[in-house]
């Protein structure tokens, strides 16, 4: 049962699971529009995602370390200062057409989603009866499923234009109808974000004046070297295990995301305009009942069990995606979401489970490993142009899949450090 003195800060830290989700599903958006606002190549342009993930992996342990020492309210409102400043950023960026302010910007947004990402989830399991921490972080996380079917449609509506020129119809431009068409497709992001901005705003006030209690701190704990913590956590077993289930996860949802597109076309010759539907209005709505119905069910089956479930139905989905054609090897791709939904939060919270204080540290480690989301395409691009064929690169989240199964079979057991230290 949750207490009552939790529940409002609980509505309040579960807005905060929709701002990083809006980010990262943001961003299919983002790279064909800043593409063509900025003239980019199809390389230049994937340092969008590359700068989210950088953020993630360079500020996630500072995050922790911050956490560690000043608590979970004053970390939350560090986030939303970031992002707040990172969303008002992208007005100049959009005034003076410059893709690396651009490029800043996200990298600001991003690290004030990586401080919210590192407090809000180990708060939501601390918030009631430990028992049900990873049911509640994963009622928490459907509103991060939310997120992530709002942004591209959001995206969709009031970025992108829908005016597409050709190379041979820009060359007939004067440089003055050159220039004006970029600054129209560039400015058409300013209104989104102030708005963003400015909501994320209004919510620093609303959490300043709200009292979020500090839960599960040892005040003595406050005060030792936090570098210390980032060190003594990886010796629980269990916790190393999740930041490799979690690095592996990572890179499996970004991998079968990105390339999808590319995937339906190539098994299915489905057109791009509607390989997104399939993906946005099907796979992500899928993804996010998914996260609904898994916090159902852990009410009756146990969050490592379901995981291991789910993963095994993932490897068994990617093993027809790998072999079949047509729409059987495309709406076996498509299911896959759906399964994916509760792995972030249930590796999150089993990981950080038994850790104390330490879960503050802990789930810095635990958000850096989305680094994974960026290593896992990056691999799936090198097969596909070895092998030619991008159906063959989707091995990748199979393989990332098999270690996520490893954890909740085994992975995920605690070993009583003080017991093992005694007898080695």
């Amino acid at each position: 049962m949750l207490k009552s003195k939790y529940l409002f800060p609980l509505i309040l830290v579960t807005s905060l699971f929709f701002l990083w989700a809006f980010l990262h599903n943001i961003n299919p958006i983002l790279i064909p529009h800043l593409k063509k606002a900025c003239q980019l190549n199809d390389t230049q342009s994937s340092f969008i995602d590359l700068s989210v993930y950088l953020a993630y992996f360079i500020i996630a342990v500072p995050a922790g370390l911050f956490m560690h020492r000043y608590g979970y309210k004053k970390g939350i409102i560090i986030g939303l200062i970031l992002y707040a400043t990172g969303a008002f950023l992208f007005i100049p960026a959009a005034s003076t057409r410059s893709y690396p302010f651009f490029l800043f910007g996200l990298f600001v947004i991003a690290s004030g989603a990586t401080f919210l990402e590192a407090v809000a989830n180990p708060y939501i399991t601390f918030l009631g009866d430990k028992a049900t921490s990873a049911q509640r972080l994963n009622m928490a996380q459907s509103f991060n499923g939310l997120g992530s079917f709002i942004a591209p449609i959001i995206g969709g509506k009031f970025i992108l234009t829908g005016i597409e020129h050709t190379p041979a119809q820009l060359k007939l431009m004067s440089q003055h109808q050159f220039t004006s068409y970029l600054q129209s497709e560039a400015d058409t992001v300013k209104m989104p974000y102030l708005i963003i901005g400015v909501a994320v705003t209004l919510l620093i006030i609303l959490f300043v004046i709200t009292k979020i209690p500090e839960v599960n701190a040892d005040p003595d704990d406050l005060h030792s070297p936090a570098t210390d913590f980032s060190v003594k956590v990886l010796r629980h077993s269990h916790f190393r295990w999740s930041v490799i289930a979690q690095f592996f996860y990572v890179g499996a949802q970004v991998g079968v995301g990105s390339f999808f597109i590319r995937y339906a076309k190539y098994v299915a010759g489905v057109n791009e305009k509607q390989a997104a539907f399939l993906w946005g209005g099907i796979a992500m709505v899928g993804f996010m009942a998914g996260r609904f119905i898994g916090t159902f069910l852990m009410r009756y089956v146990k969050p490592s069990v379901l995981l291991s479930i789910y993963a095994a139905i993932n490897i068994t989905l990617l093993l027809i995606a790998l072999n079949a054609s047509n729409q059987t090897a495309l709406y076996a791709v498509i299911a896959v979401p759906f399964f994916m939904s509760i792995m972030y939060p249930t590796i999150f919270a089993l990981g950080i489970n038994g850790l104390g204080n330490e879960a503050k540290i802990g789930a810095s480690f635990l958000v850096m490993s989305i680094i994974g989301g960026a290593a896992a395409p990056l691999l799936m691009g090198v097969i596909s142009d070895r092998t030619g064929s991008i159906q063959n690169a989707y091995i990748v989240p199979l393989i990332c899949f098999c270690v996520v199964l490893y954890y909740g079979l085994k992975g995920h057991q605690r070993v009583n450090v003080t017991q093992l230290s005694q007898t080695l």
